[in-house]
């Protein structure tokens, strides 16, 4: 931490517009920072949240906040303070942005779901079904993005070649993962309409 001497000085040359002064003002709360980041990112966030780009992205915030004159900084405590609100509020973004593409994607895997089993003629008792819709699903999620983008696009009737040409991808590689597919929707019983379908 600076000196409070030498905190003061910084700070008054920052007011006056010399920014390289609140950039070291703002470098000398990073220890205290990455602390808070580390105890706030928690397991779930760190995959998707990188703490160093989070950082910069708050110095970037303060700075352009302090420039701008929407931030009134008169101690380092107050500079702290603030940079600590700005990485919980980015953070709480984060996970906010998370839990909406996760839940995107099950609306997303449900409705590819749901249409695959609608596709289904046989008539079957509610268990039967729910293993049925159980299994469909585990094979869903089991797949890679251009594999659920590749089922999606054969379901609203578009063939091979221009499913290629939709993904930047090669017919036969399609046609490899297609039969790939096929055979595992086979074994967990759906039957040859579904099959020909997609």
């Amino acid at each position: 931490m600076l000196e409070k001497v030498e905190f003061e000085a910084l700070l008054e040359l920052a007011k006056s517009g010399d920014m390289e002064s609140l950039t070291k003002l703002v470098q000398d709360c990073e220890p205290e920072l990455r602390l808070i980041v580390r105890r706030r990112l928690g397991k779930e966030l760190r995959p998707f949240l990188d703490s160093v780009d989070l950082l910069q992205s708050v110095f970037r915030s303060v700075l352009i906040g302090f420039r701008d004159q929407r931030f009134d900084i008169s101690s380092q405590a107050n500079l702290l303070a603030l940079s600590s609100t700005i990485v919980q509020r980015k953070i709480a973004k984060q996970w906010r942005k998370l839990q909406r593409q996760k839940q995107f994607d099950l609306v997303n895997e449900r409705s590819v779901s749901d249409l695959l089993l609608s596709l289904h003629s046989q008539e079957v008792d509610s268990a039967k079904a729910f293993a049925l819709s159980e299994s469909v699903l585990q094979i869903l999620n089991s797949l890679d993005p251009m594999e659920k983008s590749l089922i999606e696009l054969r379901l609203e009737g578009h063939n091979t070649a221009e499913v290629a040409a939709i993904l930047n991808s090669s017919s036969d590689v399609l046609r490899v993962k297609l039969s790939r597919i096929r055979k595992r929707l086979r074994e967990a019983g759906l039957i040859r309409e579904l099959l020909q379908t997609i």
